[in-house]
């Protein structure tokens, strides 16, 4: 046996670097770490995601410390289990002079080194390269391992990172410019590839959408990234994205030199589906069905059946995820599961070929359907709260459940299903889509039924949040005579409810007391709580208007009462909400502040943006009135950012926007147009979570500095310093240290930055607090007169109406 010292070569074998390292530097301090504290790190993760490389640079890296080497073991060509050791003899250049085992050559030569052995590609020879790290591990003091494979070890001692695909632009958050979407990892790694086979290639303009697109649709994975790259020799950006549709088929020009299953995207995941378990194959392809994600109980009902029992069911997803073909994620409704989108198609694909696409599809389509009809029934209760930020993680299925509904079932069903869905539509924001659903439906369900009589109903109070009360006013007729017509008591009791609502607003208060005593009369004699509230609730608005404080006190506290015996938040908050106004009428401007504070810390905790706006609304009229016109002018700043994303909530009380505007008119005369200007400004620069405190009186200091994050920043003032020290390079301690925190809670904090802003790696987060403050320079330079400027051009404040 040859020794150490005569043959010490520090980097024996580890591939060189064809091309450049993008990305990674979470990652890289990562294992590192885990790499100090323990002898055996293991970076799992899907095909082609960079395991290789990462494990590669990081011994690099750490090289110095390992006085006896660092040896890189390519399993992936090795398929016998009985050449394991023999290939490891081979690369740390050991000969056997003896009759000894190979093992115990190979245990003898490492049992006094202090080294650094990579184990790349473990994943089809799991048990014996657990036993062979074992047993090196036990005799070897001085010896770490890095493995790589898609799925860990299970050995003790083991510390596992699960390698992610790299970051890809969000789409749907945060807009970046063209220069900092090209310091995406992912679009990063896409350009300078595409510059080795199209030299001078980059981000433009023109090209920025389809650069953007085509790295999201192949969820950032390194090697399908390579792939597409490599296609710009023949094909525009543009081509390529069309043609990424049928990927498996598109991706299949890799290098030459590298492993078969590494020259085609297809290769690369037939790889990780021979590694599967029948049952994980089955569970793997009926998984495609879904959009966005499933949990464990969808997984059961949709995946279950025909070679899956339904108690297996979470043992093969077990299995799947430490393949790293499902991604888990935690959620504050419980755990999800995710399938990368190549991964998904490559599952439809494999579901087509089986032919149980449409059996599958039915059962999907059922078990969403059963879903909303099950948060409608409990929307009056104290589950509420749980089940609406479970349908917010489910809405992409609920998409595709209500297109099979009207595509492939039963439309009537389609109906209900989209009715069943109201209060969904409303905190999502989504209020146009829903009432689109509705009226498709409606379309197609015109006989006289009670589907069509509840969606009308709906449709009528979604119409009013738009601001389109004829259109309410006619679908809430219509909605009355079909109850009329098949006597239904509680349908005829909410057509009453929403007619009155159309009246408010257009002005008809008189015409709308009448509706609302109606539909009450209508609630109390069918037993329906939630009717007798939201009808209070309106009451109370209404009766206020009209001066008539006693009745207007007592029919908000009578909905308050109803909703504490259910122990229910969210149509309480309304409640609250109009008990406050009625107390700023009234003068009572402490009763008032107390009430819409109350009302706005449960809007806040559902995220309910419509209750959300209402609350800053009549909290800047109490600020107005009590002279503090900053405050109030901040106020309404903020409330801007809010209309942004979910309309104008005072559409849906009519009145209530002369006092809105009234408001805004009293602060311009108190100001002057420079200072207005000016709070208005402080206010929209505010975050949603910074709005919130502000207006809880909660943010310190009190008032806004002249240039935090851009108004669009999710992040609150405490996560924006954060943000900033990342963006400087500093390491979660060295934050700790700077703003005299715990570790810990400095770790927390990034967590949720990366939650936010749909992230997964620090440079992401400094590439977009560069943008963030870009942006601010430009604003400042520009001034606020865009923000500010009404649809037709005039500056914001004066008494009119903006629909």
């Amino acid at each position: 046996m040859v020794s150490s010292s005569a043959n010490r070569r520090p980097a024996q074998g580890l591939p060189a670097d064809a091309t450049s390292f993008v990305g990674r530097r979470q990652e890289m301090a990562e294992v590192k770490t885990l790499l100090s504290r323990s002898r055996l790190v293991t970076l799992t993760g899907f095909g082609g995601v960079g395991k290789t490389r990462l494990a590669a640079r990081a011994a690099q890296d750490v090289q110095r410390a390992f006085a006896d080497g660092v040896w890189f073991v390519d399993l992936s060509a090795v398929d016998d289990p009985d050449l394991l050791v023999p290939t490891l003899l081979e690369v740390l250049q050991i000969e056997e002079r003896s009759s000894r085992p190979s093992m115990a050559a190979l245990a003898d030569h490492l049992a006094d080194k202090k080294a650094l052995l990579i184990l790349d590609n473990c994943e089809h020879m799991l048990h014996d390269c657990a036993m062979l790290a074992d047993d090196l591990l036990a005799v070897a003091d001085g010896l770490r391992i890095i493995v790589t494979s898609r799925e860990p070890l299970r050995i003790h001692g083991e510390r596992t990172l699960v390698v992610r695909p790299l970051p890809v632009p969000d789409g749907g958050g945060v807009n970046l410019s063209t220069q900092a979407l090209a310091e995406v990892d992912a679009v990063r790694l896409f350009v300078e590839r595409a510059d080795a086979v199209l030299p001078g290639f980059s981000v433009t303009d023109d090209n920025r959408d389809a650069v953007e697109q085509i790295c999201r649709r192949l969820d950032g994975i390194p090697l399908a990234i390579e792939l597409a790259a490599v296609r710009l020799r023949a094909l525009s950006v543009q081509q390529l994205l069309d043609r990424l549709e049928d990927r498996f088929r598109m991706l299949t020009t890799g290098s030459r030199t590298a492993a078969p299953r590494q020259r085609t995207l297809r290769g690369l995941v037939d790889w990780s589906y021979g590694l599967c378990t029948e049952p994980e194959r089955l569970l793997w392809a009926r998984a495609s069905v879904f959009s966005g994600g499933l949990d464990l109980e969808a997984a059961e009902a949709v995946c279950s059946g025909d070679g899956i029992a339904r108690e297996d069911v979470v043992d093969v997803i077990s299995g799947l995820v430490d393949k790293s073909v499902l991604v888990r994620e935690e959620h504050s409704v419980g755990v999800r599961y995710r399938l990368l989108d190549t991964v998904r198609q490559y599952g439809r694909d494999r579901l087509a070929e089986s032919g149980g696409q449409a059996a599958l599809r039915r059962r999907h389509r059922e078990f969403y359907r059963a879903l909303a009809r099950q948060a409608q029934a409990l929307v009056f209760t104290s589950a509420q709260l749980h089940w609406q930020r479970r349908l917010r993680l489910e809405h992409p299925n609920l998409r595709v459940a209500l297109h099979a509904c009207f595509d492939d079932g039963d439309a009537e069903d389609g109906l209900r299903m989209a009715t069943d869905l109201l209060y969904h539509w409303k905190t999502m924001y989504l209020v146009g889509e829903g009432r689109r659903w509705l009226e498709d439906g409606l379309a197609k369900v015109t006989a006289p039924c009670e589907s069509r009589a509840w969606a009308l109903c709906c449709a009528s109070w979604m119409a009013i949040m738009m601001g389109h009360d004829q259109a309410a006013a006619v679908m809430a007729d219509e909605a009355r005579e079909l109850g009329e017509t098949l006597e239904l008591p509680s349908l005829i009791a909410y057509a009453s409810l929403f007619s009155g609502m159309a009246a408010v607003y257009r002005g008809e208060i008189d015409a709308a007391v009448e509706l609302y005593e109606r539909s009450l009369a209508g609630h109390r004699a069918a037993g329906d709580e939630r009717g007798q509230v939201l009808t209070l609730t309106r009451l109370c608005l209404t009766y206020g208007r009209k001066r008539d404080v006693e009745r207007a006190a007592a029919a908000g506290e009578e909905a308050i009462r109803i909703c504490d015996a259910r122990g229910e938040g969210w149509h309480r908050a309304y409640a609250v909400m109009a008990l406050g106004v009625l107390a700023w009428r009234e003068g009572d401007m402490a009763r008032a502040v107390a009430l819409e504070k109350e009302s706005l810390r449960f809007n806040g905790t559902l995220d309910d943006r419509l209750g959300v706006g209402i609350n800053l609304d009549v909290l800047a009229w109490v600020s107005a009135a009590e002279h503090d016109y900053e405050r109030a002018a901040r106020l309404i700043g903020a409330l801007w950012n809010i209309w942004q994303t979910s309309g104008r909530p005072l559409l849906q009380f009519g009145h209530l926007l002369v006092y809105h505007e009234e408001c805004e008119a009293s602060i311009l005369q108190a100001l002057g147009e420079p200072a207005f200007r000016s709070a208005l400004g402080q206010g929209a620069r505010l975050s949603f979570d910074e709005a919130l405190a502000y207006a809880m009186e909660e943010s310190t200091p009190a008032v806004p500095s002249a240039r935090p994050a851009d108004a669009s920043s999710p992040l609150t003032r405490r996560e924006m310093e954060i943000a900033r020290l990342v963006a400087k390079g500093l390491s979660n301690k060295g934050i700790a240290t700077t703003l005299v925190i715990a570790q810990r809670t400095a770790e927390g904090h990034i967590e949720h930055i990366l939650s936010k802003l749909g992230f997964h790696s620090r440079a992401q987060i400094a590439v977009w607090v560069a943008e963030q403050d870009r942006r601010a320079a430009a604003q400042d330079s520009h001034g606020l007169s865009s923000a500010m400027a009404s649809p037709d051009g005039r500056a914001a404040g004066g008494a009119r109406r903006r629909h």
